[in-house]
């Protein structure tokens, strides 16, 4: 190809993505938006924090969303008033990058698990979220054999009280050493505690960074999956023709498994529109 027909086919493209971005922002505005309740729908409240809380719960409320990730119990109240469910529970955890991989931090994440288990079970929640930690050096193998006798010691009192730690994949460019990167490295510390109540927290944005097939992945490893995030590749914005994935199918699949649990917008917004973005995201995955 000519280098000016190049660019002007170039040019021809871009447009073509801003027009139909503009289009689909527009098309979300404009008709009804009703959610056909066969997917249970979640919104992580760090990408929309541009709302105070309580505002974003009357927001979801009226949308008909029934869920909100990563809230904590001081808040557990403030769900109960807007009937939104916590679908992913957080409070416990040390951080991202100090996690159950190291055997120094396993008496305060036990202290504090062990506090926050029966919160999220006396407020009707059921998942809490925990993080690898990073490698700093360490070896796989011995992370994930601490992680193991870690979450051991938790595993009883999760299944006494009903409620699943979910352990979340990110990938190496966003969170560099991170240890839990692989979904064969979580799938394999599932295995070795041997509980319904641990699983992962597969985050599709960041694992089709790190390793790609994700509808394989997810038909074949969806049994270890308890919760679904989010995003579009590349960038963590909203999930439409400007990315990579295609999530009515990656949504499709997840929903031929069986799973009955929740999926979670975790996007970057971008649109002018905030809510116009997430009603845009809403009904790409409301298949």
């Amino acid at each position: 190809m000519k280098r000016r027909n190049f660019i002007t086919t170039a040019a021809a493209a871009s447009a073509g993505v801003a027009t139909t971005n503009l289009a689909a922002q527009t098309m979300t505005q404009e008709k009804d938006f009703k959610l056909k309740n066969n997917i249970n729908h979640s919104v992580a409240q760090w990408c929309f924090n541009m709302y105070p809380l309580e505002e974003f719960l009357a927001i979801l409320r009226d949308l008909g969303v029934k869920g909100i990730d990563l809230i904590g119990p001081d808040n557990f109240d403030l769900l109960k008033k807007y009937d939104i469910h916590c679908a992913m529970c957080n409070g416990a955890e040390l951080g991202l990058t100090d996690g159950f991989n190291d055997p120094k931090n396993h008496a305060q994440l036990i202290k504090n698990y062990t506090e926050v288990i029966p919160k999220v079970a006396d407020a009707g929640y059921t998942n809490l979220i925990c993080f690898s930690g990073n490698r700093r050096g360490m070896n796989d193998i011995v992370g994930l054999h601490n992680c193991y006798e870690g979450l051991s010691k938790l595993m009883p009192i999760a299944e006494k009280y009903g409620v699943v730690i979910q352990m979340e994949l990110f990938n190496q460019i966003n969170h560099p050493d991170y240890m839990c990167d692989s979904s064969l490295w979580g799938v394999e510390l599932c295995r070795r505690l041997g509980s319904d109540n641990f699983k992962l927290l597969y985050d599709i944005y960041h694992m089709q960074i790190q390793e790609g097939d994700i509808i394989n992945t997810i038909q074949q490893y969806h049994e270890y999956f308890g919760h679904y995030h989010t995003a579009g590749v590349p960038g963590r914005h909203e999930i439409d023709e400007t990315q990579e994935l295609y999530y009515p199918a990656i949504i499709k699949a997840i929903k031929d498994t069986g799973f009955t649990g929740y999926v979670a917008q975790e996007f970057v917004v971008t649109w002018d529109d905030e809510i116009a973005a997430l009603k845009d995201a809403l009904l790409r995955c409301d298949v």
